[in-house]
């Protein structure tokens, strides 16, 4: 299964194509990398931006599922409307391609990944680098952390089926 794993926002969206390889769980990267929008533009702007790009990025990779970040309180409340509005235009890019949309909070995609829901950003980049086999980091951290939520969304997935099987 191939899924799109986003980590919002209106400035850098990054985004993450994760595939199971194989029956035992093998990961690997597709691609991943950012979305940016100028600041120049205005919200609504930046917004379409963000849903022309992932509607690209779906149409070429054609992935089976999306997972998204979920939003965690922050303190300045500006970023977060900014990040709930970009995830709304996620939200809705996923659902009009007629993909199903996981959320994960960031201790459950540590969790997933590291095992540890106090992982560092470093920590966590090792382990996204481990799991799918890369030979550096991932970087920027926004598509890093986009392969997180990928890889966190599989192994949920994974988990459901064994379950039910």
């Amino acid at each position: 299964m191939l899924v799109i794993g986003i980590d919002p926002g209106t400035a850098s969206t990054g985004y993450g194509l994760v595939r199971q390889s194989s029956p035992e769980g093998n990961l690997e990267a597709i691609a991943y990398g950012v979305i940016k929008t100028p600041a120049a533009l205005s919200d609504s702007q930046r917004l379409l931006l963000l849903n022309q790009e992932l509607k690209m990025l779906i149409d070429l990779h054609r992935p089976q599922s999306g997972a998204v970040e979920k939003l965690f309180f922050q303190r300045n409340t500006k970023t977060a409307m900014a990040v709930g509005q970009a995830r709304g235009v996620i939200l809705m890019s996923l659902a009009h391609a007629g993909l199903e949309a996981a959320e994960y909070t960031p201790i459950e995609v540590k969790l997933a990944v590291s095992g540890y829901g106090a992982a560092d950003k470093r920590q966590m980049q090792q382990m996204v680098r481990v799991l799918l086999g890369l030979k550096e980091l991932p970087r920027p951290d926004d598509a890093a952390d986009a392969l997180a939520v990928a890889i966190c969304h599989l192994h949920s997935y994974r988990l459901k089926t064994m379950e039910s099987g």
